[in-house]
């Protein structure tokens, strides 16, 4: 049927460019009696009739090349112009090549050769692309259009869209597409001020964000959307501030990270969180490229199952890895990861404690990874400071036999997931990361495996982060607890975290301690205070705040950087590169010695001494020469 009506077009088309050339003559009626109006010239009415069916046949198998034919005209799109575009240009220059090496006029003893007139060719093109392109519009406006009963079903929700770019305008175009949501778009608002007073598919563009809250106060509005992907949290507080203020319910569109993948529907709304109120600008990255070195690898992800673990398993599996190894000693999150990347790519899901020496190594040997990330560590700092054997064993000497095996077993790169508490550390748990950073650092500098330590500082949702603890406590009624009134933490979400880590991984040269740029810090209290309100209630009257105190080890503001370290820029933005002097690598050889055997032996004290005394070691790189005995070398290599 669609073929039916294109030739029905095209050959529309063909008729009347003779017609409009020929100053309104009929092309091949001049045999028909009783049909009024000028005729056309006899040669020019055999031109038409010649060469009608071969301008069919042609741009018909042109659309068919184009492949016009294997989608419905109601699901038309800008795309699908473009293609219309090309094609009807490709067919008039076929037809134009046709006709120039063929003159289809029957020679008499008193006719010569007729050429086609060039104006008949302009006009061709472009009435076809009028008569083509918008047949496919004027289906899908007609199946777009609301019935009677549908407009009264949907009076009941009348919404304003925060947003008339592309997120806007596909969501708006996505309400009207689907009548059964009963949304009734009642106008837009949008910041560029070329948009004020236009109407973006019928709808009105009533003003700006400042103007929110008038808009909000002179109409019935029922519900806001957000439809502002890449709008930094400042944005998306100072609507919802706006709302909650009108009494409004206010939902938003995911943000740039959430929306990698699919296009944007009305089913993505969902009510804005905290996450959404961060007063900084989101992570961008073309992920593509970044990742492009984990395509077709073996890459193992250790504490698989945990917040950071199971979305690093998430974005690895995007960039086509040949394998993904799993490797959790938790069991049921070792399972829930797996049972959510299932058939995205092969995965390999391992239970394994990574302070098994021999079962790691079994697992390099059997499995051959070319890339690691080490995400397995105990993170709790209260926990830590209550168990810290356990925080020595599992994050500094798991780290050290791991980076050794990679080293022997041929890993090419080997990223540790790092934090910002390993940074002038006060507690047991930052120690041990601090730790994991200067292993990782002397590490490379025998081995061609490319080390790297990736240090950020929060990540909301994860299950290290205030933000559960302040959703439990909110859920319970109260109180909320904060330790300063004036503490401030850096946030990050784990999508962006992530995202950031892969990428610095690619650019490792062997080493680096990696910083990603947390943005500015947030106040514990305007975090608690937010999700407060993001909860439908009022922070100190619906829900309390109560300030208990610093805990021991627990510093008033973090830091990214040590005070010894020299901050460099890479080519990529967010990612900075902290360089300072080494520690000595014998040093660090026998201070994990001391500790295995403080650890073996269950002596609490002396393995807390012993790790901050190997911390304290550093050795001047101008003054001494590097030493021959690498940190790990066995006792007969030495010998």
């Amino acid at each position: 049927m669609q073929i039916l009506v294109d030739g029905v077009l095209v050959a529309l088309a063909w008729w009347l460019a003779f017609s409009f050339r020929f100053d309104g003559a009929l092309p091949g009626l001049s045999g028909i009696s009783g049909i009024d109006g000028p005729k056309l010239q006899p040669q020019y009415d055999r031109l038409f009739r010649y060469t009608l069916l071969v301008v069919i046949a042609i741009k018909l198998l042109v659309f068919i090349a184009g492949r016009f034919y294997t989608k419905w005209w109601r699901f038309t799109s800008m795309r699908d112009l473009q293609s219309v575009v090309v094609a009807v240009l490709i067919g008039s220059l076929l037809v134009t090549t046709v006709l120039a090496l063929w003159h289809p006029v029957h020679r008499g003893p008193r006719e010569v050769v007729v050429g086609l007139p060039r104006g008949v060719l302009v006009l061709d093109f472009f009435i076809t692309l009028t008569l083509v392109g918008g047949a496919r519009f004027l289906v899908r406006s007609l199946v777009e259009r609301p019935g009677r009963s549908d407009l009264v079903a949907r009076r009941g929700r009348e919404v304003l869209i925060c947003g008339a770019g592309d997120a806007g305008n596909t969501l708006l175009r996505d309400i009207q597409r689907n009548r059964a949501l009963g949304y009734n778009p009642v106008g837009l608002i949008d910041d560029d001020p070329r948009k004020a007073g236009l109407r973006v598919q019928g709808v009105r563009v009533l003003g700006a964000r400042q103007d929110l809250k008038a808009i909000l106060k002179e109409t019935k509005i029922d519900e806001v959307l957000i439809a502002m992907p890449s709008a930094p949290g400042s944005v998306r507080r100072e609507i919802t501030d706006a709302c909650r203020a009108a009494g409004v319910k206010c939902r938003t569109l995911p943000s740039l990270n959430e929306l990698i993948a699919g296009e944007v529907t009305v089913r993505m709304l969902r009510d804005v969180s905290v996450e959404d109120l961060l007063g900084r600008a989101p992570v961008r990255i073309e992920f593509e490229r970044v990742s492009r070195y984990l395509n077709g690898k073996t890459v193992l992800v250790t504490g698989a199952g945990g917040s950071i673990g199971s979305e690093l398993c998430r974005q690895v599996l995007r960039a086509g890895p040949a394998a993904l190894i799993m490797i959790d000693h938790a069991e049921n999150n070792l399972f829930e990861i797996d049972r959510q990347v299932s058939g995205r790519g092969r995965t390999i899901p391992i239970i394994a404690d990574c302070r098994d020496h021999d079962l790691m190594e079994r697992i390099l040997v059997e499995h051959r990874p070319s890339i690691v990330f080490h995400a397995a560590a105990y993170k709790h700092v209260p926990m830590m400071e209550l168990n810290p054997l356990q925080a020595v064993d599992n994050n500094a000497l798991a780290t050290a036999s791991l980076t050794e095996l990679a080293s022997i077993h041929g890993v090419e790169r080997f990223c540790l997931i790092s934090t910002d508490k390993a940074v002038e550390p006060k507690t047991i748990m930052g120690a041990t990361k601090a730790l994991g950073e200067r292993i990782v650092e002397s590490r490379d500098r025998r081995s061609a495996t490319r080390f790297a330590a990736v240090r950020f500082g929060n990540v909301l949702g994860s299950s290290g982060s205030v933000v559960p603890i302040f959703r439990q406590q909110i859920a319970a009624g109260g109180p909320v607890t904060v330790t300063d009134a004036e503490m401030t933490r850096y946030f990050m979400t784990i999508p962006e975290a992530v995202q950031l880590v892969i990428e610095a991984t690619g650019i490792a040269e062997g080493g680096d301690i990696f910083v990603l740029d947390m943005g500015d810090p947030v106040r514990i209290m305007d975090l608690a205070e937010n999700m407060i309100r993001l909860s439908g209630r009022e922070p100190g009257r619906d829900i309390a705040i109560e300030v208990v105190g610093i805990r021991p080890g627990e510093k008033l503001h973090e830091e990214l950087f040590n005070l010894d370290e020299h901050v460099q820029t890479t080519r990529y933005g967010r990612i900075l590169r902290a360089t300072r002097p080494a520690l000595d690598p014998v040093a660090i050889r026998v201070g994990l010695d001391l500790l295995r055997e403080r650890v073996d032996a269950g002596d609490r004290s002396g393995a807390a001494d012993v790790l901050w005394r190997t911390l304290s070691v550093r050795r001047d790189a101008a003054d001494e020469p590097e030493p021959q005995n690498t940190m790990f070398e066995t006792k007969e290599d030495t010998a």
